[in-house]
Parts: C-alpha cells; structure tokens; sequence
C-alpha cells in the first residue's frame, strides 16, 4: 500500500484535511495498473469504484451514432473522473466511455466506500466539486466548439495554411490566441489529430502527416 505522503504529493488538496481522510481513502482502496488502450468503462456500466488517477492519463468520451467519438475531458495524477464520482454518489450507471490514453496507475477505492468517506468528510466534498466545476467549464467549452466553432476544421486549415513543408514551429498558447479560443481546446482537438494519425506532436512542433 502506498504511503500517505506518496498519496499527498499526488493529490495535494487533502494536505490540510483531517488525519483520519487519506489513511481511509488508503485502507478502502486497492492499487491496480492499466495497460495503455484499456477499455476502463463502457456507457452504461455500473460503477463499482472509484479511480484516483497516480500515474498516466485516462480519456473520457462519447460515441455518436455514426460511430464518431468526441473527447469530454482527460484525467491525469492528483484527479478522478466526475462522471465517476456523480454515478456513485446517484446511484446511475455511467454516462460516457473511459480508456486509458497511456499506462495508468490508480487507487480504485469501492462505490460504499467513496460514499461513506465524502458523506463524513467535507475536504473530499470539496475536492469533487473543485472538479465539478473544472469540468463543467471544458464541458461548456465544447459545447461551444461543436454548436458553434466546427473549431477541429479552423484548427486543420490553420495548420495547413502556417505549415511550411507540412511542420510549424509554434505553441499551443500561440493558435490558441490566433483562433481566438482556448490552450486547453487547441491541446485537446491536437490530441485528437494525433489519435487519427493526422499530425505529430513534439515540443513547439508539430508535422502534418497528411497534406
């Protein structure tokens, strides 16, 4: 099991909780590591635990019914997934699909557990809906993107049109400010690109693979 220091340093917002918290968080849960590609949760699943991410990047996301996928929010060290923790606290199965995007390492801590720990704990009920409201607001934002801003096709013809010999030196701060949105869109709509074998991505670098 893992330390409460170790625990600490990757989620730093229980430093200041009560003695008690982490070490119950410690004793419910069960490490366990994911390969990269894993199939975490399918839309509909029952939610058994919870995963409080160590190691690595978990992408959620949603499957329409011409079988594209659009990416909700990705999940690193020191987070949980909020659908997680919502489908837990209500009693639903889970809303969207969850595969790990590299390695993972996690704490999966039981669904009576989880509920136990946040029903005695106000520090948890704080740390899941700082998330809440972290994710409501990239959620807003793509909403925005799709309703809106088609803004995955401004990004391609930005990249085409600034490339020179299908590469471009540049930051992702950088397009964001030229197409008027957001670093974290332009990061995660270039994720996107890379998954399709469109581009890639290297510090202050990306190449087009395809013209």
């Amino acid at each position: 099991m893992m330390s409460k220091e170790d625990f600490i340093k990757t989620f730093p917002m229980f430093r200041g909780g009560l003695r008690s918290l982490v070490p119950e968080v410690l004793s419910a849960g069960q490490q366990r590591s994911i390969p990269r590609d894993s199939l975490i949760y399918t839309e509909g699943d029952a939610c058994a635990a919870i995963a409080f991410i160590l190691f690595g990047e978990v992408r959620v996301y949603k499957i329409g019914a011409t079988g594209r996928e659009i990416t909700l929010y990705e999940i690193g060290p020191g987070e949980t997934c909020i659908l997680n923790a919502s489908c837990i606290l209500a009693h639903t199965s889970y809303p969207a699909n969850a595969i790990a995007a590299s390695d993972v390492d996690m704490l999966l801590v039981p669904s009576s557990a989880f509920r136990r720990i946040a029903t005695k704990h106000e520090e948890m009920r704080d740390f899941i809906f700082t998330l809440l409201s972290q994710r409501l607001a990239k959620v807003m934002e793509l909403v925005e993107e799709v309703a809106f801003g088609r803004m995955d096709e401004r990004l391609m013809q930005y990249l085409i049109e600034k490339s020179d010999n299908n590469s471009l030196e540049t930051t992702h701060q950088r397009i964001a400010n030229d197409l008027g949105t957001s670093r974290e869109v332009v990061s995660r709509l270039l994720k996107d690109f890379e998954r399709k074998r469109l581009v890639r991505l290297s510090r202050n670098s990306i190449t087009l693979l395809q013209p």
